[in-house]
């Protein structure tokens, strides 16, 4: 099924609903940062990588702290080469293994139970929805070293650095969409450092479930910005 689509167009709608079907991790760790992307930001992360950028179908695919494969699935079922998940929480990559099983994905999708840092070779593409460092300041900088070391272009979720207020509005005006924003100075200088180029950054608005005890709120919206990055020669 890896491949299945390679010949056709996805609809947004479509990939939603996939994503629908891919089950969130069944007691989620504060600590790992493990919440899961939402379906309309990862069908959007996705749409971009793989109609606008040509950057999925028939590609060797990487998803760096896979969770429980939402976005490693989604880009098996759009039309990956070959996908590699990994993370080092075994409860995650237990749910990704189901998930893949019961949703009929697993031909081309190989699961990893490690750490990141263990990962070698090359892959086309790095799809990766790390922690954002809220809860540990930096979690988010060896999954960016390692994606520009082992990926030639990556696509990576990060918090957008300050709320404002006339962006949310504007995203809110446009359910599911993107803008484009400048890159944080921070992350901008961390991959030239890494002989990287940061090609486009898009802000969505991502709805997050009451997850945690600190949680005081049914759900959350928060602004998450996606890096797309590619690796000079």
């Amino acid at each position: 099924m890896g491949n299945s689509s390679s010949k056709r167009l996805v609809r947004r709608l479509d990939l939603e609903l996939f994503l629908s079907q891919i089950k969130p991790h069944p007691s989620p760790q504060a600590d790992l940062e493990q919440y899961t992307v939402s379906e309309a930001v990862a069908a959007t992360m996705l749409h971009l990588a793989a109609y606008v950028n040509d950057d999925v179908i028939d590609r060797k695919i990487l998803d760096l702290g896979c969770g429980t494969g939402r976005i490693a699935l989604a880009a098996s079922f759009l039309g990956a080469e070959s996908v590699v998940g990994i993370d080092i929480d075994k409860k995650a990559i237990s749910a990704a293994a189901d998930n893949s099983k019961r949703i009929g994905v697993e031909t081309n999708v190989q699961w990893i139970l490690g750490d990141i840092t263990t990962i070698t070779g090359s892959f086309d593409t790095v799809l990766q929805n790390p922690p954002f460092g809220v809860q540990r300041r930096a979690a988010d900088r060896k999954f960016l070293e390692k994606a520009l070391e082992v990926g030639k272009i990556v696509y990576s979720l990060h918090n957008h650095p300050k709320p404002e207020k006339q962006l949310i509005k504007s995203l809110k005006a446009n359910p599911g969409g993107f803008l484009p924003v400048s890159p944080s100075s921070f992350i901008k200088d961390f991959v030239i450092r890494r002989n990287g180029s940061v090609k486009g950054v898009y802000a969505m608005l991502m709805l997050i479930p009451h997850m945690f005890d600190f949680h005081t709120k049914f759900r959350y919206q928060s602004v998450v910005d996606l890096y797309i990055i590619t690796k000079n020669n």
